[in-house]
């Protein structure tokens, strides 16, 4: 009879769980670089700025400054906004973690039971085994005390005819 392992439906359940924390982590990831890229973008919106004022009409100024504190406002929301979503990227990593752990431990758990099966098996093969060479000895032995009962019958009956 194969091997089959009693909590398998946990396992497979757990592991289901696993690959869709999975899932989470990646878009969690995606979110975290997204933010990187506009921090990157608006970061380029300054420079660009920055670049642009130094070859405006003077009177233009103000404009320039008031659209850079715009863009710095932006820069702090966006930095708040990545560090959120790293704050969460890092919560769905630590559930990963507990997940791969989770399947670790049942896994574990299927090898060392599926170990124990085996040498349970083999022990009830070797006791088979045994048993068998049980009975091929008593056969053996039976056939000889019947070869010798009939040798003994032969020479007596030998004896008997001299």
């Amino acid at each position: 009879m194969p091997f089959r392992y009693r909590l398998q439906k946990v396992l497979d359940f757990r592991i289901n769980q696993k690959q869709e924390q999975l899932i989470r982590v990646q878009k969690a990831q995606a979110a975290v670089y997204k933010a990187e890229q506009d921090i990157k973008k608006n970061e380029q919106d300054i420079v660009d700025t920055k670049n642009g004022m130094r070859h405006a009409d003077p009177m233009m100024f103000d404009v320039y400054d008031k659209y850079l504190e715009h863009l710095w406002e932006k820069a702090e929301e966006l930095e708040l906004i990545r560090q959120e979503k790293q704050r969460l990227l890092d919560i769905e990593i630590a559930k990963l973690v507990k997940c791969e752990q989770a399947v670790k431990v049942l896994e574990k758990h299927k090898e060392k039971s599926k170990e124990a099966y085996l040498a349970e098996e083999k022990a009830a093969e070797l006791k088979q085994f045994s048993e068998l060479g049980v009975t091929r000895h008593y056969k053996r032995t039976m056939e000889a005390r019947e070869e010798e009962e009939k040798a003994i019958l032969k020479q007596l009956e030998e004896l008997d005819r001299r």
